[in-house]
């Protein structure tokens, strides 16, 4: 991450989730900024501005603070336990960081630039129709004229109405939750708190849950090295000196599970959704580089042997998959 960017970051999160408070020019900023977020939900609400619908039930997957609360992994998890259940998902997302606007059906060997790297990871691992779009719309549009499916989970998107959905799944960061309570930039929130109240499902990653919220804990898998995609212990590391990269929007979450795991790690922290180049792993030594998955979709083409992947698994309770499941029965039941 450059200097005048954590800097920048640092100046923030001591408002957002410290004991600073805002000053005046971030809450008057933050006060516009609730009045557009309110009227165009309103909008869509009173019918002033209608969303459309696809066909299908649509699970919208979101977050209302900025930054990372375990979305994508919550989604890949969501997805092989709807599958597990006889449903046929696909996913849709905006493909953040990509190249180009144009809707794009995700293949597994494409590309981070034109898939975006988060729905080329989900891709991957799950092995369903992704689609990506600069409007969530398309991409559901593109995934339904060429594919078997009975249910789609947008990645993202909880403030994207033009996209009518059945099911929201609000992601929450235990540990933050939702930091000082102010909306952008004073603080951390797209919408104002309440609006958690409105979604059907509250998943709780790390931290505790209340308990009407289901809670959500990330799982550090084996590592896979990226250049021949041989799986090994994670355990195998330990007591070792290894690099460890992130370049997610909560980069210590990755590392601190490292070291719980009895890693001696070197971290090395990049802004969400970096664009790594082989001069961001070159540390003048031959230690291991351990990596988000996110980072590795990005990396696998310049690859070097000691370069390792680390998956993570979400694990959530059975009984909040029977709930969406039979949400979803009861969606297809009515039409």
């Amino acid at each position: 991450m450059s200097n005048w960017r954590a800097r920048a970051t640092h100046w923030l999160e001591q408002r957002w989730y410290g004991a600073v408070p805002p000053n005046m020019v971030l809450r008057g900023l933050a006060m516009l900024f609730e009045r557009v977020a309110r009227s165009r939900r309103a909008d869509f609400l009173s019918d002033k501005r209608r969303a459309q619908r696809v066909g299908v039930p649509v699970i919208v997957v979101g977050n209302l603070a900025v930054g990372g609360a375990g979305k994508t992994p919550l989604t890949i998890a969501l997805v092989h336990a709807l599958s597990s259940r006889g449903f046929r998902p696909g996913v849709i997302s905006r493909g953040y960081g990509r190249a180009g606007i144009r809707p794009h059906r995700v293949s597994v060997d494409d590309d981070a630039h034109v898939a975006g790297d988060e729905p080329l990871l989900i891709a991957r691992r799950t092995g369903v129709p992704v689609a990506v779009a600069a409007k969530r719309i398309d991409a559901a549009r593109l995934l339904l004229q060429s594919d078997d499916i009975d249910v789609l989970i947008a990645d993202d998107g909880m403030q994207h109405y033009a996209l009518a959905r059945d099911i929201e799944i609000l992601a929450v960061d235990g540990r933050r939750r939702f930091g000082n309570g102010h909306l952008l930039p004073a603080g951390p929130l797209r919408e104002p708190i309440e609006r958690a109240a409105a979604c059907d499902f509250i998943v709780v990653n790390g931290g505790r849950a209340a308990p009407d919220e289901v809670a959500m804990q990330l799982e550090l898998m084996s590592a896979v090295a990226l250049a021949s995609d041989e799986s090994i212990p994670l355990e195998s590391f330990a007591g070792r000196a290894v690099h460890a990269v992130a370049g997610i929007a909560e980069p210590d979450r990755f590392f601190d599970a490292l070291r719980v795991r009895g890693l001696r790690i070197e971290a090395h922290g990049f802004s969400d959704h970096h664009a790594f180049t082989p001069a961001d792993l070159e540390f003048g030594d031959e230690f291991p580089v351990l990596m988000t998955e996110k980072d590795a979709v990005k990396c696998v083409s310049f690859a070097r042997g000691h370069w390792y992947a680390v998956p993570v698994s979400a694990q959530l309770p059975d009984a909040f998959f029977d709930a969406v499941s039979a949400r979803l029965a009861d969606l297809k039941g009515n039409t």
